[in-house]
């Protein structure tokens, strides 16, 4: 008990002070405009609707300049040019809100505010409104609209608030005068602020959500690279281990093979068996970072085009009626490009399944000696069938792509003109010559 009259004045002054702290956060919220300066509707496309403010407001303008000046001179008694040069403070002003809203407050609010003392020794305002008259009110709701799409959600509480509170003042001054039109200008502008600032907060957060759904998209499509550049990278592993361990059988037999080799031929052959079993090691903790976690070695041998047959009747046996054309070069095909272009076909014949079900396609693996050239066609199918997926992720696109791009072919894909889509991959067969780009 003996504390309480001590903690009652220290709680009191901790409000005092917080409330203190807050009045001069939004004087300094008044102060200080947003940032930018383009015009309301500025990043709209159509024309017409980037004009439509600026049409909308100098309507306004021209509407109430003159009606400001007849009714502050017919009614209120107020003096030509005093009315006029109000009149023009309070209304023009106004085409300054659609790039700089919180400054042409300023200007405009200043001007009621002159306009309010002007009237208190004006004959005719007895019986009228005052201290705003109605094209105040209505120039002031414009001006709120244009504050309530550009400026944030406190600095429209600090103008809000500074309205009130001019309002009240006038109250005070007068209350024999007022009619209870500060109260309503008032409530209408605090009305106005929260549709406009709630229009304007939802407009940004569509914005950041399409910018965060841009940089997700774009996210996406570098994480399939790598991931297809990884699987990539581990179908071919087998192909250069089988290199490498053809190169050390060779080097440590050939001691035994060849009779009457020097001494130094020997130990050569020693260590380029030895650095082909050290390859092969590194190539097997390479293989370890790109496998993905849960991924299994892969144990069986990677295919290649004498594997293109039973692929093609795996398709027809999913009811896809398939054609082929296999022209397999007699000379030794590089088996990065053996199964790439196995792979090719598979991604190719999958999509016709998922996307083209029953469409007819046909399938050319053909040679001219110098490239292998690797041809996916599906026509329109005679009876429209619902596809088993509308809509892909493009991995199938990518990897295709990726592996074109390891051989330093050519790839070529997209829809003929009379329905159906195609495919044709150029891979040499010669070694491609080293990229400069990395990437």
């Amino acid at each position: 008990m003996s504390q309480s009259p001590r903690s009652s004045p220290s709680r009191r002054s901790r409000a005092l002070r917080s409330a203190q702290d807050n009045l001069r956060l939004l004087a300094a919220d008044l102060r200080t405009p947003s940032s930018s300066t383009a015009p309301l509707f500025g990043s709209v496309e159509k024309r017409w609707l980037r004009l439509t403010p600026y049409v909308v407001v100098f309507a306004f303008v021209v509407s109430l300049l003159p009606v400001t000046v007849s009714v502050l001179v017919n009614d209120y008694r107020l003096n030509g040019a005093l009315a006029g040069a109000l009149a023009t403070a309070q209304t023009v002003p106004l085409l300054l809100a659609l790039t700089r809203p919180l400054q042409a407050w300023w200007i405009v609010a200043a001007a009621d505010v002159a306009g309010a003392f002007a009237l208190m020794g004006a004959a005719g305002t007895v019986d009228r409104s005052w201290p705003w008259t109605p094209m105040v009110v209505v120039g002031y709701l414009v001006l709120m609209a244009c504050l309530g799409l550009r400026e944030p959600r406190r600095t429209l509480l600090a103008v809000w608030l500074a309205t009130g509170a001019v309002g009240w003042l006038f109250e005070l001054i007068s209350q024999d005068r007022s009619d209870g039109i500060h109260l309503l200008l008032f409530v209408l502008s605090g009305l106005v602020l929260v549709v406009t600032g709630a229009l304007r907060e939802r407009g940004d957060a569509q914005r950041r959500l399409v910018v965060q759904e841009t940089i997700s998209e774009a996210e996406r499509a570098q994480r399939t690279v790598l991931e297809e550049r990884a699987r990539i990278a581990r179908e071919l592993h087998d192909v250069v281990a089988h290199h490498m361990s053809l190169i050390t059988v060779q080097a440590d037999s050939a001691p035994y093979r060849i009779e009457g080799l020097p001494d130094a031929a020997r130990e050569e052959f020693g260590a380029i068996a030895a650095g082909a079993r050290e390859s092969l090691t590194e190539m097997r903790r390479l293989l370890t970072v790109l496998r993905s976690e849960g991924t299994e070695s892969e144990l069986t041998p990677q295919p290649g085009l004498d594997r293109v047959q039973q692929l093609v009747e795996a398709t027809v046996r999913a009811g896809v009626p398939v054609e082929l054309a296999l022209g397999v070069p007699s000379d030794p095909v590089p088996q990065a490009v053996d199964l790439s272009a196995y792979r090719i076909v598979q991604e190719a014949l999958a999509n016709v399944v998922r996307h083209a079900p029953g469409a007819p396609t046909r399938v050319s693996v053909t040679s001219d000696g110098t490239d292998l050239t690797v041809l996916v066609v599906n026509l329109p199918a005679e009876e429209r069938t619902s596809p088993l997926e509308t809509t892909g992720t493009g991995h199938g696109l990518v990897g295709m792509r990726e592996r074109v791009r390891l051989t330093g072919g050519t790839l070529d894909t997209g829809p003929l003109p009379d329905g159906g889509f195609r495919v044709a991959a150029r891979l040499p067969l010669a070694t491609p010559p080293t990229s400069e780009d990395p990437s």
